[in-house]
């Protein structure tokens, strides 16, 4: 995907550069060490803290928020930085709670304009973060595909947190993806054992193979106890999957996305 540059910050969090367009997904910049609850007996401490601070990002113009009610996906210095920032694209229901923003459901659209830049649309794609039956514990997630003028191989999708099911597999059939930034990590809690509430390595390499994407960018899969597959147990995966072309990003540093 020409024309693109993404900072991996850590976790989900990404500094995504392209014509001009400065747009940050799930801001998380508190420091390392803290216990978070995440609701019905589960929670993580943060590990690491983001390869940049906040105050060094610089102006942004859009935060694409998968979901605001978990910490590793909005933390409390994530949530100062969105009172910065002019828009704000999320769940419904997240704009609720924030009382601002584009609150999309699955597959509705949303434009960013300004002046000089070309325009990207934003559709909401779906997400289920967890199990069966999950939604009303978990929440409600979205992921986002990006396009605009120019793309010569498909949009740019960033999955958010999901597990893989018949909704995400959708995408396949719905928006042809360049580059794909998959959220991993195989979160698990003691609490509920084995069950998954992110997509596992082996789940993102099935997806792969039906979206098809030309490039893929693991995030969400660093940082956090509750993160169970780290880089050195998702790239045997994607090694056996010769098909999927994979950039794994350095933590603080630009990366241009050349074809």
């Amino acid at each position: 995907m020409k024309d693109v540059r993404i900072t991996h910050i850590g976790g989900p969090t990404t500094l995504i550069e392209v014509h001009g367009w400065r747009l940050l997904t799930d801001p998380t910049f508190d420091a390392p060490g803290r216990r978070y609850a995440f609701g019905w007996g589960t929670s993580s401490r943060k590990l690491t803290g983001p390869a940049i601070a906040a105050a060094d990002l610089g102006a942004i113009d859009a935060v694409l928020l998968t979901h605001d009610h978990h910490a590793d996906n909005l933390d409390d210095a994530g949530r100062a930085l969105l009172a910065e920032v002019g828009t704000v694209v999320t769940t419904t229901s997240g704009a609720r709670r924030l009382g601002r923003g584009r609150g999309l459901t699955a597959w509705a659209t949303t434009l960013l304009e300004a002046p000089g830049r070309p325009p990207i649309e934003i559709t909401a794609t779906p997400c289920r973060h967890g199990p069966p039956l999950s939604r009303p514990i978990t929440g409600d997630v979205i992921g986002f595909a990006l396009r605009w003028d120019g793309q010569d191989h498909g949009a740019l999708w960033i999955s958010g947190d999901t597990v893989l099911y018949d909704g995400v597999r959708e995408v396949a059939g719905r928006v042809e993806v360049d580059l794909a930034v998959l959220h991993l990590g195989g979160v698990r809690f003691p609490i509920t054992g084995p069950l998954h509430y992110t997509m596992t390595a082996t789940d993102a390499v099935e997806l792969c193979r039906s979206v098809r994407p030309r490039t893929v960018v693991p995030v969400h899969y660093e940082g956090w106890q509750h993160f169970h597959e780290g880089r050195a147990l998702i790239e045997p995966a994607f090694a056996a999957a010769p098909d999927v072309r994979v950039r794994w990003l350095p933590l603080g540093i630009g990366t241009d996305l050349a074809e």
